[in-house]
């Protein structure tokens, strides 16, 4: 079952969650020093506490979150980049994205193996994708104050043989968030240290599992049967998120596009 909205935004405003937010930035920036000008960024799931490093960098931002989780309109300035996506149905042509970056999504998906095989199908032959889940062996998804504690958690084994079946080929997974979930006191202000000391002495149990995939270009698609339709988005007045519209085709949305 997806995580609400609601619970992942008050997460990533709280004292912890900015602290959870600022170390895992690092860690994908340092997976991604730089993204050119011409490239198209995708985020899936709940990505945008990790996506305004790019807003200037890329030349496209796209957050697409799941519509059973719901939504809310991000940036707060200039125009909305969010819209809500079927994620067995990601409303995105064929090798369209250069970039992906997955948090809080496969550990909720119903279908992992679809949610990747899309991804693999939106991306281009080189195309890269980041992908942030909980760690099994980590504290982090034994605790169900943060997001982190809930959907299903992966070893670093588990996440390099999803990718591979989905035809990726993978990096070297690493770990990150290693101090214990917290709003206050000692492991927050130790926090930086804390992750320092972990990712050289202690990997494995870090609280999540980072990992960067590329697309396998020579591998084929899979044959598919009739492909379900794409869900719209329309701004929810209730608790100033989004909802998920009337399910309409992929013609019905060029015509409103077009």
């Amino acid at each position: 079952m997806w995580h609400d909205i609601i619970d992942l935004r008050n997460f990533y405003q709280s004292r912890g969650g900015r602290i959870a937010q600022r170390l895992l930035r690092r860690e994908v920036r340092r997976i991604w020093p730089r993204i050119g000008p011409a490239e198209t960024l995708l985020g899936l799931g709940y990505a945008t506490p990790f996506l305004r490093p790019f807003l200037g960098e890329a030349g496209r931002v796209i957050a697409a979150m799941p519509a059973p989780q719901g939504g809310h309109v991000w940036p707060h300035e200039g125009p909305n980049l969010v819209t809500l996506v079927e994620e067995a149905e990601l409303p995105y042509p064929d090798q369209s994205i250069d970039r992906l970056l997955m948090v809080h999504a496969l550990e909720f998906a119903p279908a992992a193996q679809t949610l990747l095989r899309e991804c693999w199908r939106v991306l281009r032959p080189s195309g890269r994708l980041v992908v942030v889940v909980p760690n099994r062996r980590g504290i982090w998804a034994r605790v169900d104050r943060t997001p982190f504690g809930h959907g299903h958690p992966f070893s670093t084994g588990q996440l390099t043989r999803l990718l591979r079946n989905a035809m990726f080929v993978t990096g070297a997974p690493e770990t990150a968030l290693f101090a214990p979930p917290a709003e206050r006191g000692l492991f927050l202000r130790l926090a930086g240290p804390i992750e320092h000391f972990g990712r050289r002495w202690l990997p494995a149990v870090g609280g999540v599992v980072v990992i960067e995939a590329q697309k396998q270009v020579y591998a084929a698609t899979p044959p598919g049967g009739r492909r379900a339709p794409a869900r719209l988005a329309v701004r929810s007045h209730a608790r100033g998120a989004w909802a998920p519209a009337r399910t309409a085709t992929l013609s019905d949305r060029r015509d409103r596009e077009g």
